[in-house]
């Protein structure tokens, strides 16, 4: 949580900051060329250093704290030395051509500074001279000081002496020997390395002693723990994800997600731990992906026009086994065999399909090992539609596939042959999303005419029409063993039907931008959602446990006010009172006050149990008492618990019942008009009993009188 804010009083955003070893001060420097000191303890300003020219975007304390001095960098690529002492400038370090990115202390009296000049930089502080400037042959954006104790052996570290990693726009970590300026030790990485600034690109790097990791942030915003003895990945956590375009759950227990952002990377995430494993090898925006009935091997495809075949192994280590190459245009959408890992079929910008057979070779765990991908070829290709075929689907039993086009139709293939069984005719623009129901001969199909529609595949007729989406609806699947349909729109909504009554049983809101990405476990109790948005959203049925929690209460309901018939039955009406005010039950409450007025003595009795009431209780009869006074049947028992309350509660205490105020100003109009009303009724009393009197002596006067 925020502990404490405060104005930073620079006039200008704060660029960067930095603690001294103590952490008691906090140093600050600013896009308007000054640097101030803060003390953490009293919280106020201790010193504003000026003299540096343009945005100050790096401070560092001196570590050993009997040198109270701050070093910094600025636009003219010098290091200022601070004496914070007098909030002088001791010295200016002059000896980079670009930005200063880094400085890290080797012992109290060497520095260590990198810079986007392409060197590392050791400075002797006594002299204030530069000891050695090591090429470092790209632009390194962090340096870090290897400890001097530990076994970096492993690292290329055979001598003792300064040893620095160093990260930068290659995106690989190095290890470099101070002394000689050699390069002893160099990341291994499965991409190409590149000059210039690419999303490999790391922009942090930081050393947890405690931990014995180092952490690095790359230009996509993903951090990377490495074990900081061998470099050996320890965890990965993925940034941004720009828009995400698909997602399938994988493993044997749905245990991981695998991701296609808008790049060539595909993403495994593991679900317990959100450690991220970055696949490469697609040259291009990967556009769909689907997974075989085990979990085990996954199918990727992309805008490089090819296909690719993954597999993870025992430690949910994923690599490529297979690759496929053949379309003309990039391959827009895919789909598995279901029953065994014998196929997948894919489909193209270039209107054709094309069935690939996966050798059995492929699938034996030995293959899991491979150090290349083998390549596919495919088995049949045929020209499936005249316009872009954006979704592909196996049938469970693998005889049939479907597609559907931007050309308003959805076909039906024979997977054997290839050859065209039908067309599903009927959607007034393109068609996005096909899906073979897992019970019936059935077809679902979604469409950016904003309907899903179910087609029998004997004759191809439309069976169903679902209507409610005001937008595009990209993907469709089945639920609830195929009884329900999950669709998701261009809207960033998500809408649930029930096929029986072709009725939307729920809206789920949770994104805000077009969802392409729409898949549920093996356990059909879980569904996995993608959005240009950036999110992935995992969602939860939870039908099942709001019936039982639904049937636990209504059960607790049931004896709850068979106990408070028999509590009523005996008399007991204080334990009454609390079980019927814990059930917020207005009515019962009131029937109670009624049957304790009743008695013998009511009154005396009512004080009593309104007296024993917590002070909660007490509030929420104050607030069923409003009500009952509303209506004049029952305002003499609320004018009665009111009377006890007033009788036996200090003023300063109601006051401090909660809704007291606006209790108070809904009584006071009733019980003024209740106690009108019993004014007028004393008045005809009296009148009533006045003509009476009247009367009565009028039939003891003589007739005579009567008549005079």
């Amino acid at each position: 949580k925020c502990v404490r804010t405060w104005k930073a009083i620079h006039v200008a955003p704060v660029a960067t900051m930095a603690f001294d070893s103590t952490s008691t001060l906090l140093a600050t420097g600013g896009c308007d060329s000054t640097i101030k000191v803060w003390d953490m303890v009293k919280h106020y300003c201790t010193h504003n250093l000026k003299g540096s020219s343009g945005v100050v975007h790096l401070v560092e304390f001196h570590p050993d704290s009997s040198h109270p001095q701050l070093f910094s960098s600025s636009m003219d690529y010098k290091i200022r030395i601070w004496d914070l002492s007098s909030s002088s400038c001791l010295a200016a370090l002059g000896g980079h051509f670009s930005a200063v990115t880094s400085l890290a202390f080797a012992d109290r009296n060497t520095l260590l500074s990198s810079g986007r000049d392409k060197v590392c930089m050791v400075w002797d502080l006594r002299s204030r001279e530069s000891k050695r400037t090591i090429p470092v042959y790209e632009s390194v954006e962090a340096a870090v000081l290897l400890p001097p104790k530990g076994d970096f052996s492993q690292l290329g570290v055979k001598k003792k002496g300064l040893h620095i990693i160093t990260a930068g726009s290659k995106g690989i970590l190095k290890v470099w020997e101070a002394a000689t300026a050699a390069c002893v030790y160099s990341q291994p990485v499965p991409f190409e390395l590149k000059e210039e600034v690419s999303e490999h690109s790391l922009t942090q790097c930081l050393l947890l002693p405690a931990r014995n990791q180092l952490i690095t942030v790359s230009v996509e915003h993903n951090f990377v723990f490495y074990d900081a003895q061998t470099l050996q990945l320890r965890k990965q956590l993925a940034g941004y994800n720009d828009e995400v375009l698909d997602v399938k759950f994988l493993g044997p227990g749905d245990s991981h997600i695998v991701v296609a952002t808008n790049s060539p990377q595909l993403k495994v995430f593991e679900l317990s731990t959100s450690h991220c494993q970055i696949l490469y090898g697609h040259t291009d925006t990967v556009l769909a992906l689907d997974v075989f009935r085990k979990g085990l091997m996954f199918v990727s495809c992309a805008k490089d026009k090819s296909l690719r075949i993954w597999g993870m192994n025992r430690d949910g280590r994923v690599l490529c086994l297979a690759q496929g190459l053949g379309h003309t245009h990039g391959v827009g959408a895919v789909s598995c065999s279901r029953m065994k890992e014998s196929f997948v079929v894919t489909s193209s910008q270039d209107c054709t399909i094309k069935i690939w057979n996966i050798p059995e070779s492929l699938t034996s765990k030995a293959k899991a090992l491979i150090s290349s991908p083998e390549t596919l070829q495919a088995k049949v290709t045929e020209k499936g539609h005249n316009k872009d075929i954006n979704s592909v689907a196996v049938s469970p039993n693998d005889k049939l596939i479907a597609t559907g086009s931007q050309d308003r139709l959805a076909k039906l293939w024979s997977s054997s042959d290839c050859s065209l069984l039908g067309v599903f005719s009927g959607h007034k623009r393109g068609i996005w999303c096909v899906q073979f129901s897992p019970v019936d001969q059935v077809l679902g199909t979604s469409s950016a005419d904003g309907t899903l529609k179910l087609w029998a595949l004997r004759d191809f007729s439309c069976l169903k029409t679902f209507e409610g989406h005001d937008a595009s609806v990209l993907k469709i699947i089945f639920v609830s063993r195929g009884t329900q349909l999950l669709s998701s729109g261009s809207d960033g909504l998500l809408k649930l039907w029930t096929i029986k009554t072709n009725e939307c049983v729920k809206t789920l809101d949770g994104h805000e931008d077009k969802i392409w990405g729409l898949h549920s476990n093996k356990q059909d109790d879980m569904v996995v959602t993608a959005s240009s948005d950036s999110c992935i959203t995992l969602w939860k049925d939870v039908t099942e446990i709001e019936e039982k929690e639904a049937q636990a209460k209504e059960e607790e309901q049931i004896l709850k006010e068979q106990e408070l018939s028999n509590l009523l039955h005996e008399k007991r009406y204080l334990r009454a009172l609390g079980l019927a005010i814990s059930l917020d039950r207005p009515h019962t409450v009131l029937m109670v006050v009624k049957a304790i007025l009743k008695e013998t003595d009511g009154r005396k009795h009512l004080e009593e149990n309104i007296a024993r009431l917590r002070k909660d209780q007490k509030e929420a009869v104050l607030t069923f008492l409003v009500t009952w006074n509303t209506n004049s049947r029952n305002c003499h028992e609320a004018q009665a618990v009111i009377e006890t309350l007033l009788k036996h509660e200090a003023p300063e205490t109601l006051l401090q019942y909660s809704g007291i105020k606006s209790a108070v100003e809904s009584l006071l109009p009733y019980t003024e008009r209740h106690f009108q009303r019993l004014s007028r009724l004393l008045q005809a009393s009296m009148f009533l009993d006045f003509m009476w009197q009247n009367m009565r002596l009028a039939d003891m006067a003589p007739q005579e009188d009567k008549v005079l």
